[in-house]
């Protein structure tokens, strides 16, 4: 019989990916966490024995917790994080009912170093348009929350990544970044082993847009004229990147549940009609 006080992995995959996903909290132990390094999309990782000391950081937020097998260290954590009037549930089953079902995960060992907050630093080339928006949205969704993103010039990428520990992207020379005939969002989802229909949807609307063959994908040219609206708008990168996520948030959720949906106005042949 599930527990009141979890969720099950089926439920929680329908969250993973949206703006108002919860956060995900991995307390496996070390060795646990060794034997697979990766995590389920977005979560973050926690000492299970200092729960204490790092509770009230998700004060006010609704929390998933997930250990091994969905057993003691999850809800043992999950329990404490309700004591503490946080919102609180562990995942039923834990990783492994996670990987039995096929859910989405993160290599780890693929994610740059992270900062002394936890939080994973990135540096590009400012003014962004398509796939320097793009990819700040996959990693705030599905791999880092809090990850930090600097829009410098172009001749300063480089120099930036070296002086403040940050990791280039979308800019020749870089890891992180076109590989052939495609982008940088195609590199993260590789690297990061994002494997969904949902995301390859995606990720051809913006190498089409983004590499301007807007036959690949018919939405292409509609992501197209948005990012360079957005890109007149705003001024200011990192307003424009806030603003911009919502646009992605409805291209991800077009590609994963609306791709069968079609609209017609027939509201002028119902009165002809009469």
């Amino acid at each position: 019989m599930p527990n009141l006080d979890s969720i099950q992995p089926q439920q929680l995959s329908r969250l993973i990916g949206l703006a108002d996903a919860p956060v995900i909290l991995d307390v496996r132990n070390d060795e646990d966490f060794a034997a697979d390094p990766r995590f389920i999309p977005g979560a973050k990782r926690r000492d299970y024995t200092k729960v204490a000391d790092w509770a009230q950081d998700f004060a006010g937020q609704t929390v998933i917790v997930s250990c091994q097998r969905g057993l003691k260290l999850s809800q043992g954590v999950a329990a404490w994080l309700r004591h503490e009037g946080i919102a609180a549930e562990s995942l039923e089953g834990g990783h492994e009912a996670w990987v039995a079902q096929g859910g989405l995960l993160v290599n780890d060992g693929a994610l740059p170093k992270r900062d002394a907050q936890g939080r994973t630093l990135w540096v590009t080339r400012a003014r962004p348009k398509i796939d320097r928006i793009a990819c700040p949205w996959l990693i705030r969704r599905f791999v880092d929350p809090d990850a930090i993103f600097l829009f410098v010039a172009q001749s300063e990428v480089m120099n930036v990544a070296d002086r403040f520990g940050a990791t280039p992207f979308d800019i020749e020379g870089a890891f992180w970044s076109h590989r052939g005939d495609t982008c940088t969002f195609d590199t993260m989802l590789a690297e990061f082993g994002l494997n969904s229909d949902a995301l390859e949807r995606l990720a051809q609307i913006v190498r089409g847009a983004d590499t301007d063959r807007l036959d690949i994908a018919p939405q292409a040219a509609g992501l197209l004229a948005a990012s360079l609206g957005f890109s007149r708008m705003y001024k200011d990168d990192v307003a424009q990147l806030t603003a911009s996520l919502p646009l992605y948030d409805a291209f991800y959720r077009w590609c994963r549940d609306a791709v069968g949906e079609a609209h017609n106005w027939v509201g002028h042949q119902a009165r002809s009609g009469r």
